[in-house]
């Protein structure tokens, strides 16, 4: 059975989304012949991704059979890299975590040593659950700058020298027999955000305000990536005079470099405070030092005013401001955020907008990878290959 005609794809987005379901049931909402639908069932229970339990429905007849999305056929493996910190995670294939760790590392020395890095962190969660390569189904990976979709090579990244082109799906493929997918780090979180905390909502931004400043769009329930993968990133927006401060993209007068975290870094260093990490200014902010309170509030009143142009072109009903400044910052910067965004923003695109913080950092990334990897590996080549490899990965050990 080819994943071609659409029909298996199909049962098994039914089987995953909607839980335990009768052959009947099948055949009523997907509109294909019961024939057809035991032909899919066959071909989806011989690749272990569906499992039957016998007659569990009580009928006038014979009790019927319910068949369930076997989420422990095997695992998938994400880790959500950014400047100076990562986090990685192994999860079922429902998108349930059910390992993580964190890592402290420094971006800038390139894909050859990160990667190493994440290599090793998802050893050692493989062995922590006891599981061999065999049963990682995909991986994903998040990282702090432009991705060419679906090629997953990071195109020009400000942050991330480098790493321009580098080809991360062949570096893992040496590694791991399965397919690898590459998202900017602000796609993931608003994913993440989306389908854990807003799932009814169609129409979300997310932003993420740490070393440096991205978003991620989603538009009518599904990640949106523009024509190349470049949508969303209001970090480069221009902001201001043309003789702005320089910015690591190479322009000036980004929002990013007023606002984003290393932008603060270089400020509280011009006006004479011995800080040389983020996580030192932001240690400022939790203290209340004045200088660092007072840029934090500029920073979330110019990423406020850049954010009102979106809300007025995509007319979000969502917009979720996380990231370290924003916990660091708290209501020092969210403030400053909803005041420009109601003030230059359209009366019909706010009208029912809600402006939240986070509640998901430092998860979100790994949570949408998880969501989003869990769905990828199912549609198209993917789930072709998994079909025709027929045999089954060994299954997750314990709860």
């Amino acid at each position: 059975m080819s994943v071609a005609d659409g029909g298996v794809e199909g049962v098994l987005r039914l089987v995953r989304t909607q839980g335990a379901l009768t052959r009947a049931q099948m055949t009523d909402q997907t509109g294909l012949s019961r024939t057809a639908v035991n032909q899919r069932l066959d071909t989806l229970v011989a690749a272990g991704l569906v499992l039957g339990s016998h007659g569990e429905v009580p009928t006038r007849g014979r009790p019927a059979d319910r068949f369930h999305f076997n989420s422990t056929r095997g695992v998938v493996l994400v880790a959500d890299i950014g400047a100076s910190r990562m986090r990685a995670g192994l999860s079922d294939l429902d998108g349930r975590l059910r390992r993580e760790v964190t890592a402290v590392l420094d971006v800038t020395e390139g894909p050859e040593t990160v990667l190493s890095t994440v290599h090793g962190l998802f050893q050692n969660l493989l062995g922590e659950e006891r599981c061999g390569v065999e049963a990682v189904l995909g991986i994903g990976v998040g990282v702090p700058g432009p991705v060419k979709f679906p090629l997953g090579q990071v195109i020009n990244p400000p942050i991330m020298p480098g790493w321009d082109r580098f080809d991360i799906p062949a570096w893992f493929g040496e590694r791991y027999d399965c397919p690898l997918f590459v998202e900017k780090d602000a796609n993931v979180i608003a994913y993440g955000e989306h389908r854990v905390r807003f799932p009814l909502v169609k129409q979300l931004m997310s932003v993420k305000v740490g070393h440096g400043i991205g978003s991620g769009l989603v538009l009518d329930g599904r990640l949106y990536r523009g024509a190349d993968g470049g949508a969303g990133d209001v970090g480069h927006t221009h902001y201001g005079d043309d003789d702005g401060p320089a910015c690591k993209c190479g322009n000036a007068g980004c929002v990013e470099a007023i606002a984003g975290g290393w932008a603060l870094l270089r400020d509280l260093q011009d006006l004479g405070h011995p800080v040389e990490t983020l996580s030192e200014a932001l240690t400022m902010i939790d203290a209340g030092q004045p200088d660092a309170i007072r840029l934090v509030r500029q920073a979330g009143r110019v990423i406020g005013a850049a954010l009102a142009g979106p809300v007025n072109l995509i007319n979000p009903r969502v917009v979720v401001i996380g990231g370290q400044l924003v916990s660091a910052g708290g209501a020092n910067l969210f403030a400053g955020v909803r005041e420009m965004i109601f003030r230059r923003s359209l009366p019909l695109a706010t009208a029912q907008l809600e402006i939240v913080q986070s509640t998901l950092h430092p998860r979100a990334g790994v949570l949408g990878l998880a969501l989003l990897i869990g769905d990828a590996i199912f549609s198209g080549a993917p789930l072709q290959n998994l079909l025709d490899a027929s045999t089954r990965a060994p299954e997750l050990v314990g709860d």
